[in-house]
């Protein structure tokens, strides 16, 4: 049998509690932040397109982890992106067939 300590004043405990459950999401907060990277540099060749698909793949990752804000944010900026600078490379290739 275990006693509780004695307490002088016979006044209660504050009661203290620890929240540790915040978790976060580092693949898809990085897939985030390239794919607001790659806006600005989606249309430099080759560095812009790197960073755009890298940002897709990791906010694709990230989409498996909780929570999962940043990386739908960063999968719908990437898949966005991409589509623009498809249409835009297109409309030119076209104007010059």
């Amino acid at each position: 049998m275990t006693q509780e300590p004695i307490n002088p004043q016979n006044r209660p405990r504050p009661t203290v509690i620890i929240n540790q459950n915040e978790k976060s999401n580092g693949i898809g907060t990085a897939g985030f932040v390239l794919a607001l990277i790659a806006l600005f540099l989606g249309w430099v060749p080759f560095l812009g397109w790197i960073v755009w698909m890298l940002g897709l793949i990791f906010s694709a990752v990230g989409l498996t982890r909780q929570p999962k804000g940043l990386a739908i944010a960063g999968l719908v900026i990437s898949l966005v992106g991409i589509v623009m600078l498809i249409a835009v490379f297109g409309a030119t290739f076209g104007a010059f067939a």
